[in-house]
């Protein structure tokens, strides 16, 4: 096995595993090319929901990223900590979440917070308690242009939740949410026929609003797959997240998306029960476990290996090569899924010249920081 790859690090040793690794110059290197795809910071509402760290947020920031979305409360603290001022939770947030969301406002009053609406209830509720408090909630409208996860379908109801929305008094909204998350076709041609296509009842919502003699909104659109494609077109703003961080799965699909592995988790061999048998400390814990067991991690200082089984601490793993392996030995694996996997550790190790050179917290990991 080679020592030499970018993976590499020089003082793996002083690291506990299993860990989390962010390999912090790819990562600004993978901020760099999402802006270019973008053609600039400006357009983008860079998803945060996959590195949840606000280190990662400053990064972003100091290239002249200022808008984010995120799915948790927790998240959107955890940008402002990091100096966000501009974020969108991208959830219809209910019940005692919305008084959750007056309390984030007020403690960071400097700060614009926006949710999603997808339901006149909803968005009557959210009236009436940031009334309670004084204040306006900032939202988008969800729309559902055929992911069926969320968001108001585009039916003839659509325009009057839209009209609803800006008549109710502690109320407004900006625009549209439009996630497609449910394109991911490998070859890029036929996902951005897909894509394009999936926009056209859009198109047409955008067109009736305009006929309405209502404010021209703004149009928050896709995910990391569909980003090459909406990056096209010059009035929507992209959400790409995962391109940040990058994975194994997204890297395989999307091949024109010239993004970097700049987070792995390091892990070792514990034990060799059997021969052809390696265990490793790579559990459920370790690596995100909701795909089948062959798309949960790719090895890249391994060959010729097969994971057959993991529990909450160990994995698993049938090798060709076993006499050469060594109790002890550090492997590197690439998530199939990287957001899951961020979020079971409390803190990554920061890898800058193949070494490891601190600590960055996952706090976006909480589902509550402080409100």
């Amino acid at each position: 096995m080679s020592q030499n790859q970018w993976y590499h690090l020089r003082n793996e040793s002083q690291l506990d595993s299993p860990s989390l690794l962010i390999y912090k110059e790819r990562v600004i290197d993978n901020i760099d090319k999402m802006i270019a795809i973008a053609g600039e910071a400006d357009r983008l509402y860079a998803h945060i929901k996959t590195n949840k760290m606000p280190e990662v947020v400053k990064l972003m920031l100091a290239k002249g990223i200022t808008k984010f979305k995120c799915a948790t409360i927790g998240e959107a603290e955890m940008a402002a900590i990091a100096g966000a001022k501009h974020v969108v939770i991208a959830h219809q947030l209910v019940g005692p979440k919305i008084d959750r969301l007056v309390a984030l406002r007020r403690l960071y009053p400097d700060v614009f917070f926006a949710s999603l609406i997808d339901s006149q209830d909803i968005a009557e509720a959210h009236s009436a308690v940031f009334e309670a408090a004084q204040l306006t909630s900032d939202v988008f409208l969800d729309v559902n242009n055929g992911m069926d996860r969320s968001g108001h379908p585009l039916d003839a109801s659509i325009l009057d939740l839209y009209k609803k929305l800006h008549s109710l008094p502690h109320l407004q909204c900006h625009g549209l949410h439009v996630y497609d998350g449910h394109i991911r076709a490998t070859d890029f041609e036929a996902r951005k026929a897909e894509v394009e296509g999936g926009f056209v009842d859009v198109e047409h919502f955008l067109e009736a609003i305009s006929d309405s003699n209502l404010p021209k909104p703004l149009v928050v659109a896709g995910g990391t797959p569909s980003f090459t494609v909406h990056a096209l077109h010059g009035e929507t703003y992209c959400s790409p997240g995962t391109c940040v961080l990058w994975d194994w799965g997204y890297g395989d699909k999307l091949s024109e998306q010239p993004f970097e592995y700049a987070a792995l988790v390091l892990t070792r061999v514990i034990s060799k029960p059997q021969k052809g048998l390696i265990t490793v400390d790579m559990g459920h814990k370790s690596v995100a476990a909701e795909n089948p067991i062959d798309r949960r991690i790719r090895f890249l200082n391994l060959e010729n290996y097969e994971l057959i089984g993991q529990s909450e601490e160990h994995g698993v793993i049938k090798v060709q090569d076993w006499d050469s392996i060594q109790v002890g030995q550090v492997l590197y694996g690439v998530p199939y899924h990287v957001c899951p996997t961020v979020n079971l550790y409390d803190e990554a190790y920061v890898i800058e010249n193949q070494e490891s050179t601190g600590r960055w917290e996952v706090l976006g990991r909480k589902r509550r920081i402080t409100v």
